[in-house]
């Protein structure tokens, strides 16, 4: 018989929304950095092309923050990374979200301060 998961009673969470070119994931996690839930739109299957779109983005959100307020979400803060299309839409879902109070909003994409080196230059 397998074993029922015990609900965590957390207030504070933290919203990773990593929006790429191809898919959205949603991460919820606690303070420390360990996952209440997360969901992301080819979980929930949509395929191809249909997962970058913003509406697969907001459902990804409702999906994850559904399953946070079993564990007793009442308080997130929002990290956003990646250039995806899904991003705004992604962050004003979780706005949106009934009885979710939104503390911070910040953006973690990572910036090259110079980037690689380029190619040595070309000999003909």
């Amino acid at each position: 018989m397998a074993k029922k998961k015990a609900k965590k009673s957390i207030a504070k969470a933290v919203v990773y929304v990593a929006a790429t070119f191809n898919n959205t994931v949603i991460t919820v996690t606690d303070e420390m950095g360990n996952v209440i839930s997360w969901s992301s739109a080819g979980a929930l299957g949509f395929k191809g092309s249909k997962k970058s779109t913003p509406f697969a983005a907001t459902e990804a959100v409702a999906d994850a923050m559904a399953k946070a307020k079993e564990n007793g979400v009442k308080e997130v803060g929002i990290k956003v990374q990646g250039p995806g299309s899904g991003r705004d839409t992604a962050v004003k879902a979780i706005g949106a979200t009934e009885g979710i109070r939104v503390t911070f909003l910040k953006d973690i994409t990572p910036l090259p301060h110079n980037g690689c080196r380029p190619p040595k230059k070309r000999r003909v």
